[in-house]
């Protein structure tokens, strides 16, 4: 016979953030952001926690370490994976997540050209540094807005 909630252990947040690899702060975090119920408090208000909540943070884990956005995370925690229908739902949250990786991939790779190309410029027998004449260049010439409208080094949260 499975424990009962009541039954089941309780684990203060140290302990909890030990068996699942979170740190306590990013736990306090992701009940924040509704990932995860705040613990119970104690009499003497420490926040208690179960095995399921163990297993949860376990699995907000990998997701994130997948660098999956808090949403997508979310979108899977809410599903049963008993439901035909919840099944199709993680599939469509995968393949999205997956365009997400192939794009950013993409803006991986065409940066890595770029500083590539940014490396060739300087063998460091000259009597100035032309790498850090075209970075100094570049940052004169490129417009703020644009900077912030390119893609590249966003980060998929």
């Amino acid at each position: 016979m499975a424990p009962t909630l009541a039954q089941s252990p309780q684990y203060r947040i140290g302990e909890v953030a030990r068996q699942s690899g979170v740190s306590a702060a990013n736990i306090r975090y992701y009940e924040k952001e509704g990932l995860l119920v705040a613990g119970a408090r104690e009499d003497n208000s420490y926040r208690v926690y179960n095995g399921d909540d163990v297993h949860r943070l376990r699995f907000i884990r990998l997701c994130r370490a997948m660098d999956m956005s808090l949403d997508e995370v979310r979108t899977l925690l809410a599903l049963d994976w008993s439901r035909k229908a919840d099944c199709e739902a993680a599939r469509d949250t995968l393949d999205d997540h997956l365009q997400h990786v192939r794009s950013r991939l993409a803006e991986l790779q065409a940066l890595e050209a770029d500083l590539q190309a940014l490396r060739s410029r300087c063998d460091g027998s000259q009597a100035h540094c032309h790498i850090i004449e075209a970075l100094h260049e570049r940052a004169d010439a490129q417009p703020v807005a644009a900077s912030t409208t390119t893609g590249v080094g966003k980060r998929h949260v």
